[in-house]
């Protein structure tokens, strides 16, 4: 379980960090005259894939960031489309770079889950990555 605690508590500074880097960005941070939409998508949980058995998983929650209400209105409509997308990307991730014994690397994922997502729908600004941890099944 320290294992666990652990993966939970270096995500905090990384979702910490990612929200006024956001709100810096859009100049100020929500609200009705902020201009930043940001759409939760259901958790994810996806299983890491070491040699032929799965004996761990990686569990993440992300925030996909809209360029405005239209676009947000849009992604909204789109979710199950754009969740198995993630879920795609997040299974790719955890095969090739996710353990339940080392930290995950969050910028990477992040990263590769904005691609994936972008990709999907050219409306979404950024996937912002809330939550992560990598633990035995």
């Amino acid at each position: 379980m320290p294992a666990n605690r652990l993966m939970s508590l270096l995500a905090v500074p990384i979702a910490i960090g990612l929200a006024p880097a956001t709100a810096l960005a859009n100049g100020g941070g929500g609200g009705a005259a902020g201009g930043v939409d940001l759409i939760p998508m259901a958790a994810l949980d996806v299983p890491i894939v070491e040699g032929n058995r799965s004996s761990a998983r990686l569990r993440l929650k992300l925030v996909l960031r809209a360029g405005d209400p239209v676009a947000a209105a849009k992604i909204t409509a789109e979710m199950p489309a754009l969740r198995e997308a993630a879920l795609a990307g997040a299974s790719e991730f955890a095969r090739l770079y996710a353990s339940p014994f080392v930290p995950v690397d969050a910028e990477k994922l992040a990263h590769d889950m904005t691609a994936v997502l972008h990709g999907r729908d050219s409306t979404i600004t950024a996937v912002l990555l809330v939550n992560v941890v990598a633990s035995p099944a």
